[in-house]
Formats: structure tokens, sequence, C-alpha cells
């Protein structure tokens, strides 16, 4: 949809052929840009919230830039994740104005901050080694207008560390916790807070822990109620869907 195809959206609401929720529904879901190598969703802001994110492993720099360069330019935010320093450099020499998250991995450029959430995100984390997980959803929860706090290195193997911080943990709106090895802190905290938990598998640990697949079982067969698991290692996701759960009010 371009502008022409606005422009008459527009001009059948004004002569009462259509109302403004039927316009509403075209501009969502019919909107998006080939540029042949990617299908830029236009339009995914409107429908979701939040504009389409792009994933930086598997993409030529060229490719990154030419999509980054088509949302700036239709007036989309634009988010990157997993992204490097030489990435942000090159996307930084065109648009100024670009942030990045280094410890997260992820690029921003946003036209205006968005409001603040009322709600604390708690992002937790079992090891030192499990840091950049949840530094990737700690930016993305930043980004998409979160008050965030969080603890690291309060794993299982330890309890008291973890017992010491009850009092951050209960005014927690949502809790991330994020852990590798056997996984098992997750459970652990759930079982403390009425809050929601959503659990983070890393690919932090010895053989025996499969690349993270340990952690995930451990997390997906949790007693505990109130635990939502995503993939391994994936910090964005976390954050994301933490941002959904904490309300505006």
């Amino acid at each position: 949809m371009d502008a022409e195809d606005i422009e008459r959206l527009l001009k059948r609401v004004k002569a009462g052929k259509i109302g403004i929720d039927e316009a509403m529904d075209e501009l969502r879901f019919l909107p998006f840009e080939d540029l042949g190598f990617t299908k830029i969703d236009t339009h995914r802001a409107l429908r979701k919230g939040f504009p389409e994110v792009i994933l930086c492993p598997g993409k030529s720099m060229v490719q990154i830039e030419k999509i980054v360069d088509r949302m700036v330019k239709r007036g989309s935010d634009c988010v990157a994740t997993r992204a490097d320093e030489k990435i942000y450099q090159a996307i930084k020499k065109k648009h100024s104005n670009c942030k990045y998250y280094k410890e997260g991995r992820i690029i921003s450029i946003q036209k205006k901050r968005p409001k603040v959430k009322k709600g604390l995100v708690l992002v937790v984390t079992a090891g030192t080694a499990d840091i950049p997980v949840a530094e990737e959803a700690i930016a993305t929860l930043k980004i998409m207008g979160n008050r965030v706090e969080k603890i690291y290195d309060i794993g299982v193997a330890g309890l008291q560390r973890l017992l010491a911080q009850k009092e951050r943990l209960l005014k927690a709106r949502v809790i991330i916790v994020i852990a590798g090895m056997e996984g098992a802190l997750a459970s652990i905290i759930a079982g403390l807070v009425s809050c929601p938990v959503i659990a983070v598998p890393t690919s932090v640990g010895y053989g025996a822990s499969f690349k993270g697949l340990s952690a995930l079982l451990t997390m997906l067969n949790t007693c505990s109620s109130g635990v939502g698991v995503v993939n391994i290692d994936n910090g964005f996701g976390a954050g994301y869907l933490a941002s959904l759960i904490n309300p505006v009010r």
C-alpha cells in the first residue's frame, strides 16, 4: 500500500463507503514493501504496537543497511538485534540518532521515547555467564518503555543469595529469570512470588546441558505455577513478552 492507496482509502471513508474500523483493518493487514531479498512488514507497529525487528545474523551488511534505510524513510522506528560493533558503526554513518546497547547487542532508532510503564520488570540471572542474554532482554525492555531492574548471580548453588533478594522480587510486576546448566532458578522464584515469571534457558553449561536443552526441559517441566518459557538464549523474546504483560497504568 503506497501513498496513492492511502489517499483512495481516505476518500472512501469521507464518502461514507466504509467506516473507520474497516479502514483501520485494511491499514493493519495489507501493507508490506518488497525489496527482493526481503519483504518489510511496514505496518507491524500499527497491528502490534512495535515495529518489525531486524535479526542481524545471516544477513549481509548491505541487506541490513537497506532494510534500516527503508524503515527510517517510511518514518518507522527501527530495532536490530544481535548486532555487533561493525554493524552499529555502519548504521551510525547514515543515522546518527541510532543508539547502541553494546552489552545487549541491540541497535535502536526511535523518533521519540515511548511512555514509561509504571510496572517494574525485574531481570534475574542464575550466574554471571547468563548476563549477555539478560542484557538483550534489558535493552528490549528499555526500548519498549519499561522500568527495569536487574539482579545477577543468585543461582541455586547458593540459595542464601536468592533469599536475600526476596523484598525486591516481591515488588516486581513481571520477573524474567535467565539460567543455564539445569535451569532450576525459574521454578524456585516462581514458588516465591505471585507475578508472572518468564523463564529463559541459556546455552551455558557443561556437556550434559546440551547447549541449553537441559535448562529448557527443566523450565518446561516446572511444577511452579505462572511460568512461561521462551526459547534458548532468547533474551529479546523474553523482554518483548514481559513488556506486553507489563501494563501502562
